[in-house]
This record gives structure tokens, sequence and C-alpha cells, in this order.
């Protein structure tokens, strides 16, 4: 169902046809399945924002936070999707390495805590005396300690229960955890559809509790952006472009990406778009300053964070992480 291309045509050859102006690949590496919160990419490329901009973009699925990263750094695609925290952390393990961050998608993150309000979750504090479903490998979980920490929660008193994904919300579901660490657009929606009241679900994001670390973010090869700038900003002011169509329209958005997964619940990706938009991508925030940037003294402090659950072997350095000289300055990133 999903396509890769080899890695040695990943960064940018061009493609040179006799009724076509040239055109560059630029694949992109998702860290992810192709599921409602991916939509805005592929209706950037069905309305013709990437080819405006002299681009071809193939779009491929990945398999968690971390996995686009050494796909960019080693050069096997120009450009890839991750989060933020796994970026810093692969950084300061790889110094040196030709990856960096260039546009924030979800400037709040998707770690969440979701509990059942019938199960006594209210708030945060009343994860105390629960039990707590967890993988272990989730970014919501690596993150709960800063969460806990914020919200004065003596986790000494939390019963965590190591999970697997594929069981997390049946469990939730079913009563056997009172609350799971999870994407909250995910979780909340898996959770409904396996019978409990929407009004029963209590999604608790972390960003609005305390954390201040972003979510995913674009990252590019730092050879490939150093020697394509201009590929890279047209690439960003695509992705905007795709974005807020899909604000206009997330049916139509829903619709572009449902050739390249069609078993897919269009009815419930539509869903996750919008909650993704809706409480990640189009904050308070972003409807003021534009997509894809940072706040240089939440971005210091989101580090310092990360600092609590993570001993960093190299000096802390946001210039190493993210380089927001590559986002189009032409009025294109606001949203509306």
């Amino acid at each position: 169902m999903f396509h890769r291309l080899a890695s040695a045509m990943a960064l940018g050859a061009v493609l040179a046809g006799p009724a076509l102006a040239e055109t560059t690949q630029m694949p992109l590496a998702l860290d992810w399945l192709f599921e409602g919160q991916a939509a805005p990419y592929f209706l950037a490329s069905a309305n013709g924002h990437f080819a405006a901009e002299g681009l071809e973009v193939e779009i491929t699925a990945g398999q968690g936070s971390l996995d686009a990263i050494p796909k960019v750094a080693t050069g096997a695609y120009p450009i890839g999707f991750a989060d933020t925290a796994s970026l810093v952390k692969f950084l300061d393990q790889n110094p040196g390495a030709p990856v960096i961050g260039v546009m924030i998608m979800y400037n709040k993150p998707a770690f969440s805590i979701v509990g059942r309000y019938s199960l006594g979750i209210n708030e945060p504090k009343d994860l105390e005396g629960h039990i707590l479903g967890a993988p272990p490998s989730d970014g919501a979980w690596a993150q709960f300690p800063v969460f806990a920490a914020e919200n004065d929660i003596d986790v000494s008193k939390v019963t965590v229960e190591p999970v697997g994904f594929p069981v997390r919300e049946p469990m939730l579901a079913e009563g056997q955890v009172d609350a799971v660490a999870g994407f909250g657009f995910t979780s909340f929606l898996s959770t409904a559809r396996l019978g409990v009241p929407e009004d029963d679900l209590n999604v608790m994001l972390m960003a609005d509790y305390g954390l201040d670390l972003y979510g995913n973010l674009f990252i590019v090869n730092t050879d490939f952006a150093a020697a394509n700038p201009e590929m890279v900003t047209g690439f960003l002011r695509a992705v905007a472009h795709g974005v807020q169509d899909a604000i206009d329209d997330p049916a139509s958005a829903i619709a572009a990406m449902q050739p390249f997964n069609p078993a897919m619940d269009t009815e419930l990706e539509q869903r996750r778009l919008e909650l993704a938009l809706r409480d990640n991508i189009v904050t308070d925030w972003v409807r003021e300053h534009g997509l894809g940037n940072i706040d240089e003294a939440r971005f210091a402090n989101s580090l310092q964070q990360i600092a609590v659950t993570y001993d960093f072997e190299n000096e802390i350095d946001p210039s190493l992480y993210f380089d927001g000289s590559y986002l189009p300055d032409d009025g294109s990133l606001m949203v509306h």
C-alpha cells in the first residue's frame, strides 16, 4: 500500500520531460501511518501547492516518532516529520548529525493522559490511587515525570500498568485501567469507538498542564537544505497552504489521502484531523504568530523539561535543534 523511494533518489534528482518544467523529487518520511493528522500534506499535493513550488512529493508512512530522524540524517530522505524531544535527544547522542528542525507543526504536542470521569479521573491529581495504562515506549509516557512534577502528583501512589499499544484503549474501555498515556486524538477516538461515551472521556493535554514541550515538526537534512534553501522554503509554504485548505474543508483533505489508504474509515480519520487541528496545530499562539516558528523562551524551558527525564551528554544549545530561517516570510504561514 505504501510506496517507498530508493534512497539514491531522495536528495533531489531532477526530472525533466519534454512537455514538463523541471520538477524536483522531494520525498517526505512521515512518523506514522496515513491517518487523519497527515491529511493536510496529501491535500497540499492534490491541490497543486507542491507542484507550484516545482516539487514532486511522495509521502512515505513511518513507524514511530523516531523513525524519520535517521532516515533524514543519513540522507535517505531530504525531509521528514518527527517528534521534537526525540530530535533533541538524537542530536545530543549524535552531535553534528546533518539534521535539524525547520517547522513546528504541533505547537501543542498531542501527549495526553486520557481518563474516564466515571472511574474517578477528573484532574491530574486524581491519578493517585488509580491505575494508569502506559505503553513503555509511548511518547506521552516518556513525559509523565514532568507532567507529574508540574501537577504535584505523588507517582508512588499511581499504579502504572505497562500495556501494549493494541490493548491500551480496550483496557480503558473495559475499566481495567482508569486512564492511559497516549496521543489525545488517538486514545480519545479509539476508546469512544469501543462504546465509551465521549462525555465520559477526560483528555488532559499535557501542554495545558505545565509542559512547554513542542510536538511534531518537519526536519531536514542540513546538507540538502544548505544546497537547496529555496526548495525547503517552498516545501514549507506548500505545507502551510495544505493546512489552510484542510481547515477550510477537512473532508477534502481526507479524500486526498483516501487513495493511499483505501481501507481507512473516512469518518474516523476526518474526526482525527479535526481534533489535531483544534488541539495541536491551530493554537492561539499560531493564530497570532503563524505556523511553524518557536517562542524562544518556551523552547528554552522545554529543553530544561526534557532534562528532567534525560541526561544530556553535551551542552544544551537551542540553535542545534531548530532553525527557523527556512520558513517563508510572505504571510503564507498565517492561518485563519
